[in-house]
């Protein structure tokens, strides 16, 4: 009996030691980081999405009404500046313009004429002058009526060397009536669409009443991503910083970008926080391959960078700049330092951390706090 009483004493420590045990808080597993030395930089992204925009871009409409009479271009054609894009009728206009360059050509021989008879009675009025003064064979007023005679000559022919001017800045203004039906491309680059057909009716938008362009041209020899950056943080950001472009449609980042341009006002949109417009141009040849203007982009602009500094990873960043140190227990320990330059991937450590220090990753898993138990992961 006596012994059967130690065994069943014996069992039931074992159990409640084993029921103890498996009570105990058992070490959290967790993913660690030890610090080194690295490169952070200080930056500044856009509040909502960017977009892709062609460096020039125009929605070209003649300057006059009319019906399209010639169109020289499709959708995706290549042309240079200056080159005619579409013309409506204007075979009356044209037709003005040799009106008035014939007009031009018939003043021409007029004031040939004009100009001959003028040279003929200012040589008469000379020879008359001439015989009345040496011989007085010609009476004074032969003499008077021939020299007003070649003055007035000489006046009709300074007219008509004025109605060949007149004549042609006649022209110029029937030519200019010509031009007003033309679309000539205003620097080299892409049709874009064609918002028009041959035989159809296009005019010019109406104040406030915008209609479609018959004919969209992009420049798209260089691009520019415009997004909007935050007013607070907006202030530091100057022309010439050095950014990175991220795309939804491509999955690497692109860093050849320099801000090129800050908007000069506060965008102020209903129930949106107030944005600056900032816009940067990749430099980087291969940066513009496979874009499109449209694409949707996200900017950020580097206001300060250190090469070689030691760092924390965001995520194991708690609030009010503390982390979770790992002590030679593998116990946490909540840690306080003074942080430097930052952005969404590391923190610069200024003081308070070591190199070598090791810190928790899983600082939002359940049990990773200050004082627990931890397993490490490899």
């Amino acid at each position: 009996m006596k012994t059967k009483s130690l065994v069943l004493s014996a069992a039931a420590a074992l159990l409640i030691a084993l029921f103890v045990y498996s009570r105990r808080p058992q070490p959290v597993a967790v993913e660690m980081y030890t610090l080194t030395t690295g490169p952070v930089q200080s930056t500044v992204a856009n509040t909502r999405v960017g977009t892709v925009k062609a460096c020039r871009r125009a929605y070209l409409a003649p300057a006059t009404g009319g019906q399209v009479a010639e169109l020289h271009v499709k959708e995706g054609d290549k042309v240079n500046q200056g080159q005619l894009l579409l013309e409506v009728w204007n075979q009356d206009l044209k037709t003005q313009v040799g009106l008035q360059k014939a007009q031009v050509k018939a003043n021409r021989a007029n004031a040939e004429q004009a100009c001959q008879l003028a040279g003929s009675a200012e040589r008469e009025a000379a020879r008359l002058s001439r015989l009345q003064s040496s011989k007085q064979i010609v009476s004074v007023e032969q003499v008077d009526k021939a020299v007003s005679n070649g003055k007035s000559q000489r006046a009709a022919c300074r007219a008509a060397l004025q109605n060949i001017e007149v004549a042609e800045e006649q022209v110029a203004v029937a030519e200019a009536a010509v031009r007003r039906t033309l679309v000539l491309a205003p620097f080299d680059g892409t049709v874009a669409e064609v918002n028009a057909e041959l035989g159809e009716f296009v005019t010019p938008s109406p104040p406030g009443i915008p209609t479609l362009p018959p004919i969209d041209l992009l420049d798209v020899s260089c691009l520019t991503v415009s997004a909007p950056i935050d007013e607070v943080d907006a202030a530091a950001i100057k022309t010439g910083m050095q950014a990175c472009v991220s795309l939804d449609a491509f999955p690497d980042k692109r860093c050849s970008g320099v801000v090129t341009r800050i908007a000069p006002y506060v965008l102020e949109k209903e129930k949106q926080a107030r944005t600056v417009e900032v816009e940067v141009t990749l430099r980087d040849p291969k940066d513009l391959a496979e874009l499109l203007p449209g694409y949707s982009a996200d900017i950020e602009v580097q206001l300060a960078k250190k090469d070689d500094v030691l760092r924390l990873p965001a995520e194991a960043i708690l609030e009010n700049n503390r982390v979770l140190k790992l002590d030679d227990d593998n116990v946490l320990h909540e840690q306080s330092f003074q942080p430097g330059l930052s952005n969404w991937n590391y923190t610069e450590v200024v003081s308070g951390l070591n190199a070598g220090d090791r810190v928790a990753l899983s600082i939002g898993k359940e049990g990773v706090s200050d004082g627990a138990k931890v397993a490490i992961k490899p």
